[in-house]
């Protein structure tokens, strides 16, 4: 019995599939199809696409009826939950650390996974698609990070209905009518090209963009449309929308001189008296006249500076996500997200 074998209780693996699979065949119905692609034994990484936090349910059973027990990667907060922490631990699920130097420590315990025959789930995209349409975006890098250091096939999944008992971004499930959940599974991906190389950025992503070519082709026979020439790219969307915030905020500094100045004596304590310092100026009261400007230049440079800050401040909170969160980010899992789930 291998290290990774006593990591887990395979009689709770037997009763939790069991349960869970009758629990969801009540939720939703299931259509598989492709299930013989999925070897019954060894090392194997599942990719599907990912579109809501109810979708899990609908890979686990998959995975289940496939004969293969899934193992997914879970933010570590879930394991600090009375009865569920412990519960995930005997079942072998993998926590995801954040904002902790330790964040590469799935990436060590996936590999160990793989290479002891488990069946690891990875949404590459590391998130709920984002993608206007719901086609898959661009992804992580660490489903095909894990496959070419083990050698394991990873399996490419696109599933599609499960997200409507739970659309992203609602708290409410949607249980009736009944919905269906349909699923594919496809053949291993090609990653040969890649086999041997060192495993550089531009390596990963050729390789990640193999397998979300693979899963979105085979999630374009289960839904309707056309996917995008483009996938959808998250992090360039999320960079274009703190940019926008920055100069937004710099251009209300620059161009709000004069309403700046309007409040800045009330802050700084003036009376409202001051407010007459312009026409003061004017029939030749000098001091009165100068009140005001120093109030308005107060209010500007106060703006621009709250400017700077807030740029400052998500510039470094961004350098902390890399940092601490880069290696949970790379096998599936997007600092974004807050709420509980298996990801």
């Amino acid at each position: 019995m291998t290290r990774q074998e006593r990591s887990y209780s395979p009689g709770l693996r037997i009763i939790t599939g069991l349960g869970l699979r009758a629990l969801l065949a009540a939720l939703m119905k299931h259509e598989q199809s492709g299930k013989e692609n999925l070897p019954r034994t060894g090392g194997v990484i599942l990719a599907p696409n990912h579109l809501s936090y109810a979708d899990w349910g609908a890979v686990a059973v998959f995975s289940y009826d496939g004969g293969r027990f899934p193992v997914f990667l879970i933010k570590s907060s879930v394991f600090n939950v009375k009865v569920i922490g412990p519960f995930l631990r005997n079942l072998g699920q993998l926590p995801v650390y954040r904002n902790r130097n330790d964040a590469a420590l799935v990436l060590k315990q996936a590999e160990e996974a793989l290479r002891d025959g488990q069946c690891v789930i990875v949404y590459p995209e590391g998130t709920a698609s984002r993608d206007p349409d719901l086609w898959p975006m661009v992804a992580k890098t660490g489903a095909a990070r894990l496959a070419l250091k083990t050698g394991v096939p990873v399996i490419p999944v696109a599933q599609w209905g499960a997200h409507e008992v739970l659309p992203y971004g609602t708290t409410k499930p949607r249980l009736w009518p009944r919905k269906r959940a349909r699923l594919v599974a496809g053949p291993p991906v090609d990653l040969s090209a890649w086999e041997g190389k060192p495993l550089t950025a531009t390596t990963l992503r050729e390789a990640t963009a193999a397998i979300m070519a693979d899963v979105t082709n085979l999630l374009a026979g289960l839904r309707p449309g056309t996917p995008p020439a483009v996938p959808y790219d998250l992090a360039k969307a999320d960079k274009a929308a703190v940019a926008s915030e920055t100069t937004g905020a710099v251009g209300a500094a620059e161009a709000g001189g004069g309403d700046a100045g309007a409040v800045a004596p009330a802050a700084d304590g003036a009376t409202e008296t001051d407010g007459a310092g312009g026409a003061a100026e004017a029939g030749g009261a000098p001091g009165a006249g100068r009140a005001p400007e120093a109030g308005r230049a107060r209010g500007a440079s106060g703006a621009a500076e709250a400017g700077r800050v807030a740029e400052a401040g998500r510039a470094l909170e961004a350098g902390r996500v890399a940092e601490a969160g880069g290696a949970a980010e790379a096998v599936g899992v997007s600092e974004t997200e807050t709420e509980t789930r298996p990801t």
